[in-house]
């Protein structure tokens, strides 16, 4: 009788635990459907940053992607994710190179998209664990599912970090430039995606020499996506 109810409590508990799960999916698969009409008014990265202590004030401004340079959008595709347009979310084909180079003996390298990088920004941590990656490929691949492309592509620079504070491409363009996002050029939009890998360490206004690299790496990368007409494809 004890073990008949005892399997009936753990039953119950499962079932709970099943329900719970299931509500919590259910919920973020809403949550992730209303941005996709709806502009995030935060982010986990921003709401992070503002915790946070002795930082300067955060500076952020949202922007609708017709009034986002089109250089800038071709600048994050050709540094970040020149897939973009072809994958569901998750790039397998970078993950798998990426895992076999690591067990080469490389170094662990990162694989995200777009897509994952808007994930993690709007609702995630930062951080290179395990859990914390496989979190972030389930969001993107249900972002991927839910949103165009060009959304994804929108929500990602206007959330992006680039520099101490400043988040989204409005805000690095003025903090920058003294210009709106609009009217970027293809350069200065080179010089704001260069820093995007890590913002808190690479400079917009100090470049280093791996940033210079990087900025005439990517407008080559610009100009022959340019070419392959990669943002009429989104």
């Amino acid at each position: 009788m004890k073990k008949k109810t005892r399997n009936s409590f753990a039953q119950r508990i499962l079932r709970l635990f099943l329900w719970c799960a299931a509500g919590a999916v259910a919920l973020v698969f809403a949550v992730i459907l209303l941005f996709r009409f709806v502009n995030p008014p935060t982010s986990a990265f921003m709401l992070s940053y503002q915790m946070s202590d002795g930082g300067p004030p955060l500076q952020h401004e949202w922007v609708p992607l017709s009034e986002i340079s089109e250089w800038m959008a071709l600048a994050v595709m050709a540094s970040e994710d020149q897939r973009f347009p072809e994958h569901h979310g998750v790039d397998f084909q970078a993950v798998h190179k990426a895992v076999s180079e690591y067990q080469a003996g490389e170094g662990l390298r990162g694989a995200s998209t777009i897509t994952q990088q808007t994930a993690k920004n709007l609702f995630l941590w930062n951080g290179r664990n395990f859990v914390r990656k496989a979190i972030e490929a389930g969001l993107a691949l249900a972002i991927d599912a839910l949103w165009p492309k060009r959304r994804i592509l929108e929500v990602y620079l206007n959330i992006a970090e680039f520099g101490r504070g400043i988040y989204g491409v409005q805000a690095a363009s003025r903090a920058y430039y003294g210009i709106p996002a609009g009217v970027l050029s293809a350069r200065q939009a080179a010089q704001l995606a260069a820093v995007l890998p890590n913002p808190k360490v690479l400079s917009v206004r100090e470049p280093s020499a791996y940033v210079q690299e990087r900025v005439a790496w990517i407008q080559r990368q610009m100009g022959q996506l340019s070419r392959w007409g990669y943002l009429d494809a989104l």
